[in-house]
């Protein structure tokens, strides 16, 4: 459990005090400072989740508080609540790194949606530019990515899921001139079709039920620097026909406004689909398509990349273990071997959850290929492991996923080990680390090891 507070910033003290009791009632500890310049001085201690910060304080604002938290803590989510804002400063601070605003008044509902939402870590980059590989392949999609990011063009990244795209996107983004501002993304498949509209156009208070403030769209907080649309070709039919307008216009018109605003913005879109394909086959408009499609990168799969395999398990190995204060952890040969036979189908997050998993649950400095669990998910292996826990925490509940899977299988410890998707041999030695031979009903007619 994330057991950091998240710091409340306002001058008001009853905002303060009901902010606090609302997040403590659930589950999230809290801490307080009354203006901009105290509120730096617990910054600079660390160990905070986030910040929510008011806009309209003495000493220094929330804007200003917005800035200098951006530079001495980039990755520290910071939301920012005004009640006098206007649509343009709450946009100016989306811009500036915030992670979103709330206008007051708001709903508890409105307030903790916007808290657990900025949990949600952005993805990290695996590299001075975003990438670890050795392959030409992917050397020379880089080096275009690389070419096209200083002009404005529209760009399409296809690939697997698990391959990059969106790691790409964001270099694209960050070696373009448009990178002073934060990259803003929306991802087509995880909103549903009712509100993917509003996502991307924004709406007016009262367009629709339920619509009871101004939102800012998408294509707004792009201006002036670049939308990813992830996933695009989940989009409707219907909605591309609006896309494309605003791709063509430059103009964007909340629902319910009254007129077209002017933006600035790059489109970058991802697609796990062939988007050709989907055009013949009448899910995705031709028109969009050309208009999008000005520069196309197609991301090779894992597969297709064994020589980066292991250079990839070494650096999550050393990600996993700097993050966990744990020895650092090599790779045994056949380690490495298994690792490269295996097709990947989830590509690099597949194997990035693999090598996580075989350090946190290995005891060893040097991992081998029954530490990796390489035949499947085992059942009782598989629980949900918080990278921030303690070592003893998951030996104790590696241990205890052993010694239930020999107390189901009556101590046949072949069968355990088959469940477990381990070797009779890593299963002993298990055993033998932990100073048990197993449950007593062991059974004396297991097929030897």
């Amino acid at each position: 459990m994330d057991t950091r507070p998240i710091l409340l910033v306002d001058d008001d003290l009853e905002m303060r005090r009901a902010i606090q009791e609302t997040l403590n009632r659930k589950g999230f500890p809290t801490e307080e400072a009354s203006d901009g310049r105290q509120a730096l001085e617990r910054i600079s201690k660390g160990g905070l989740r986030m910040v929510i910060s008011d806009v309209r304080m003495p000493v220094m604002d929330g804007l200003a508080l917005l800035r200098e938290v951006r530079r001495r803590a980039p990755s520290l989510p910071f939301l920012l609540i005004t009640a006098f804002g206007t649509v343009r400063e709450a946009v100016q601070a989306v811009k500036e790194g915030a992670v979103d605003y709330l206008l007051k008044p708001f709903s508890v509902e409105e307030l903790l949606e916007k808290v657990r939402s900025a949990q949600s870590p952005a993805p990290q980059a695996a590299g001075p530019e975003g990438f670890i590989t050795r392959d030409s392949r992917m050397l020379e999609i880089l080096e275009m990515a690389r070419s096209v990011a200083s002009s404005d063009v529209n760009v399409v990244i296809t690939g697997e899921s698990g391959t990059g795209k969106e790691l790409l996107a964001r270099f694209i983004h960050a070696a373009s001139p448009r990178s002073r501002l934060p990259l803003v993304s929306v991802n087509c498949a995880s909103i549903p079709d009712t509100l993917l509209e509003s996502e991307l156009f924004g709406h007016e208070k009262g367009a629709f039920t339920g619509a009871s403030q101004r939102r800012i769209g998408k294509f707004e907080m792009a201006d002036q620097s670049t939308l990813l649309l992830d996933e695009i070709a989940e989009m409707r039919v219907t909605l591309q026909a609006k896309l494309l307008r605003v791709l063509q216009e430059k103009e964007v018109e909340r629902l319910g406004g009254e007129r077209p605003i002017r933006v600035d913005f790059r489109v970058i879109a991802t697609t796990n689909r062939d988007l050709a394909q989907e055009v013949l086959a009448g899910r995705f408009r031709e028109d969009l398509y050309y208009r999008l499609n000005v520069v196309l990168l197609q991301l090779p799969p894992l597969r297709e990349r064994k020589g980066d395999i292991p250079v990839l398990a070494e650096h999550f190995a050393g990600e996993v273990t700097r993050r966990l204060g744990l020895p650092p952890k090599k790779f045994h040969e056949d380690a490495v071997r298994a690792l490269q036979q295996k097709p990947w189908k989830g590509n690099v997050r597949e194997l990035k959850n693999v090598v996580e998993r075989a350090v946190v649950l290995s005891r060893s400095f040097v991992l081998t290929e029954d530490d990796l669990l390489l035949p499947g998910q085992p059942p009782a292996l598989a629980l949900p492991v918080r990278l921030g826990g303690c070592a003893g925490g998951l030996r104790s509940m590696q241990k205890e996923a052993i010694l239930a899977t020999l107390r189901d299988t009556g101590g046949n410890r072949t069968e355990a080990a088959r469940r477990l998707g381990i070797s009779v041999r890593t299963l002993r030695n298990k055993l033998r680390e932990y100073g048990t031979r197993g449950p007593a009903n062991s059974s004396p007619g297991e097929v030897p090891s």
